[in-house]
């Protein structure tokens, strides 16, 4: 599995194939989008949906979308922060980690959130950051068997919704 950074056409778009593999992913993943309310409908997500999304995910300073690859397909995507705009907090963020529903208990979140770790501990930084919404229990429960320990509960900046920030030492292996 690799990490790769999202890739954009001269006019910022993301190009045609991409689009419609990122669709399927987030479609894949209807249980989260309801859960989240990201979408307005989660059983429709639409690729002009995914694109209006992740277009605003990079309009914020320091954010990186970076898509896992296996045997050539995506397989998954992670959102990070270089940091947080809360500036008390000197970690960088995981803003998202999905994989493909049909992909789930197959070891490649763990995989993708391992890459996420080594590319923040090879840039000097010592911990990481993310937030759990408060009604997804299977992504606490993802987080804290990966090491990550709940730090706190506050709103998120985008949508007020109830989180968990969890927090995780990075050292390195």
């Amino acid at each position: 599995m690799r990490l790769e950074s999202l890739p954009l056409t001269v006019d910022h778009d993301i190009p045609a194939p991409v689009l419609t593999e990122l669709t399927a992913l987030y479609a894949s993943n209807h249980e989260f989008h309801a859960l989240s309310g990201d979408f307005p409908d989660p059983d429709d997500i639409r690729p002009e949906q995914v694109a209006a999304a992740l277009a605003e995910e990079l309009a914020g300073p320091g954010v990186e979308v970076l898509l896992a690859r296996s045997e050539g397909r995506v397989v998954g995507l992670v959102i990070t922060l270089d940091r947080h705009p809360d500036p008390d907090d000197p970690d960088p963020w995981i803003g998202l980690l999905m994989v493909d529903a049909g992909a789930h208990r197959k070891g490649f979140g763990r995989r993708v959130a391992g890459l996420v770790e080594e590319r923040f501990l090879a840039g000097g930084r010592t911990a990481v950051r993310l937030a759990v919404l408060d009604n997804n229990p299977r992504g606490l429960s993802f987080w804290t068997a990966l090491g990550y320990e709940v730090i706190g509960h506050r709103a998120d900046l985008q949508l007020g919704r109830p989180c968990a920030v969890l927090r995780k030492s990075l050292r390195p292996v």
